[in-house]
């Protein structure tokens, strides 16, 4: 595209003898609706075949057409509202193509939009801040609308497929209020993540439930496989309710990983203040044990030095071991990663960094829109991979050998 040539660009400036940088958007804002306003003269004049004020031959079998006044429209652009004239025809078949016949939002305002509200900002907020961008008034109830037509894309990205082999997928809840039957009531937003097989992470999807339960984790799982996920080597949890049955059904070659960091906050709740810390010194001798026969052992201990005395946590351990003990089969490169649930527990400090100015939700798509802006505004920053990842993948390939390996 030509640019104005700078003789008459200098000429202009010097007769408006601007004095402000008001002064000169005020210009711009008279100068975009002139152009506006020429386009769609020489729009109209190519949709009639004819200069303005020419009047065509009808032809055969249509009535002839030909300008018919103007309508009035104020369009929202970045630099505030913008009063036009598009033309009208007597047939009604000129639409304009530089802004659409009923499209009164000008690009670039509706993404700043959806980007202030993926910051977590309140639609009371974003009305504020466009108003001052663009010197437009929009109500609250209009942030609204425009973040509710990203629910295709939504609903695209939660049912997109999926890679067919994760070497571990991680799963935790964030707890909201949500607007349910004129009530609120709290709602978890179960979050899955995965690791691919080059050891980057992918957020598989968010799921809005009310109870968790083995069939709520068993539609979860359904749902991933019917994406394309055929194996999962591992999965690590914070002990949610009905996963180890759900896992068995739909991945029975997968096993399970409870969080070593939740099983020590659950199972030391009713622990003293004055035992606490030698209780968890006790604890960690077990999960830092370089073998699982070492850990097995300073679990015997521990169970003889602290059961009398706190019976709850030490059968805790014990009735859970089979879970809490599934990274001891790997190496420690791989220990590392899956001991605790700290990489999905990071996304949702994240999540819950956003979402902190709005206390509740009007309905469950409200806090799905939410999330998935949230979601795709933090994964642009995912670049690297996990940490030693190809010494990970090379014991991954060993360990997994008689199983599909990406």
């Amino acid at each position: 595209m030509n640019t104005a040539p700078a003789e008459l660009l200098k000429e202009y400036v010097q007769s408006q003898h601007f004095t402000s940088t008001s002064e000169i958007m005020a210009a711009m804002k008279e100068m975009f609706r002139d152009v506006i306003q020429t386009v769609m003269e020489v729009e109209m004049d190519e949709e009639l075949g004819r200069q303005r004020c020419q009047r065509s031959e009808a032809t055969e079998g249509e009535p002839r057409n030909y300008r018919n006044g103007y309508s009035k429209k104020t369009v929202k652009t970045q630099l505030g509202e913008v009063d036009i004239k598009v033309p009208r025809d007597r047939n009604g078949s000129y639409e304009p193509k530089i802004i659409a016949k009923y499209d009164r939002n000008a690009d670039g305002m509706e993404e700043k939009i959806l980007a202030l509200y993926a910051c977590g900002m309140s639609q009371r907020d974003i009305a504020e801040q466009i108003k001052e961008l663009y010197d437009v008034e929009i109500s609250p109830e209009l942030v609204t609308k425009i973040s509710e037509k990203i629910m295709p894309e939504v609903t695209a990205w939660q049912n997109r497929p999926l890679e067919s082999v994760y070497p571990f997928v991680f799963m935790d809840a964030i707890h909201y209020k949500v607007k349910e039957d004129h009530r609120y009531i709290t709602k978890a937003a179960y979050v899955v993540l995965g690791i691919t097989m080059d050891g980057r992470k992918d957020i598989l999807g968010v799921w809005i439930g009310e109870h968790e339960s083995s069939k709520f984790w068993l539609n979860v799982l359904n749902d991933l496989k019917s994406r394309g996920v055929k194996d999962v080597y591992l999965f690590c949890t914070d002990g949610l309710c009905g996963m180890l049955q759900a896992i068995e059904a739909v991945f029975p070659q997968s096993r399970l990983q409870r969080c070593i960091v939740h099983q020590i906050r659950s199972s030391t709740k009713y622990v003293s203040y004055k035992d606490i810390k030698p209780v968890v010194a006790d604890l960690k001798k077990i999960y830092t044990a370089v073998t699982l026969d070492e850990a097995e052992i300073n679990l015997k201990s521990f169970a003889e030095k602290w059961r009398k005395q706190y019976p709850s946590c030490v059968k805790s351990w014990e009735e859970n071991w089979n879970i809490l003990s599934t990274f001891f089969e790997y190496p420690i490169e791989v220990r590392k990663i899956i001991y605790t649930t700290n990489i999905i527990e990071g996304l949702n400090r994240q999540f819950r960094q956003i979402t902190k100015n709005k206390p509740s939700f009007t309905n469950d798509d409200s806090l799905r829109r939410m999330l998935y802006l949230a979601s795709q505004r933090i994964v642009k920053h995912w670049h690297a991979r996990c940490q030693n990842w190809d010494m990970v993948l090379n014991q991954l390939q060993l360990m997994f050998a008689d199983r599909a390996v990406g």
